[in-house]
């Protein structure tokens, strides 16, 4: 919602995907200059669907903001298996096809921004919630190829990193109302504004906020057998 209110106060048309009916008719009725779809992202096919729909109303891509994603804290034997191949679908699977999907177009055009959504998460390995650290990895890498890739056509690139931030998403991945998740998350708007900036300036990877900073470079420079066990100790 927030990426929504700050691109259409910028002037860009928009079309909102999500699964949730009521709730994207109301921000698109809000935000004026903007169409909603609802769509299950998680599902396979869901981007040529997409894709599909956009072709249909005469619209291009010119910005594609990858958001769409879902964590889950449990030990990875006993979460349901449904849910993290789901999850896997969603962070990783619709995300890279719909990179695929509006690159070309954006290569001819040279023109075009891709902002794909990971974490911090992406910087270590997650003891409790492997596979949500692990397909955040493959956004951060795959960011990472597409931005050396696409910079000679003209086409932006960039990996937007947040470190806990006020959404939902606590309460979707289990651990809604955590005290430390709560004490050093940031708010969305400085979240999306950081995101967007680099954008705009064609940072490959976007970490905002000192905290989350040092996190990431940290997570670097220490052995991974130590990042792995501190990773494993926090208590969601």
């Amino acid at each position: 919602m927030e990426f929504a209110r700050q691109l259409a106060a910028d002037g860009h048309r928009l079309v909102l995907a999500a699964r949730r009916t009521d709730r994207l008719d109301a921000l698109a009725k809000e935000l004026g200059k903007a169409r909603a779809v609802t769509i299950d992202l998680s599902k396979a096919g869901s981007a040529a669907k997409l894709l599909a729909d956009l072709e249909a109303n005469g619209e291009t891509v010119d910005l594609l903001i990858n958001n769409a994603g879902f964590g889950l804290i449990g030990k990875f034997a006993e979460l349901d298996a449904k849910r993290e191949r789901q999850m896997i679908d969603l962070n990783v699977a619709t995300l890279t096809d719909l990179c695929r999907a509006v690159a070309p177009g954006m290569i001819k055009r040279k023109s075009g921004g891709i902002l794909n959504v990971a974490s911090t998460a992406a910087f270590q390995p997650g003891p409790k919630m492997a596979v949500y650290f692990a397909t955040k990895a493959f956004v951060l890498s795959l960011s990472e190829a597409l931005h050396e890739e696409l910079k000679p056509h003209g086409v932006r690139v960039s990996c937007l990193c947040p470190g806990p931030t006020r959404t939902e998403f606590g309460d979707v991945a289990g651990f809604g109302g955590n005290g430390l998740f709560d004490r050093v998350a940031m708010d969305a708007p400085g979240v999306v504004k950081a995101g967007l900036d680099g954008l705009a300036k064609n940072k490959a990877v976007v970490v905002p906020g000192l905290v989350n900073k040092l996190g990431a470079f940290s997570g670097r420079l220490v052995p991974r057998a130590v990042t792995r066990k501190i990773a494993g100790s926090i208590k969601y």
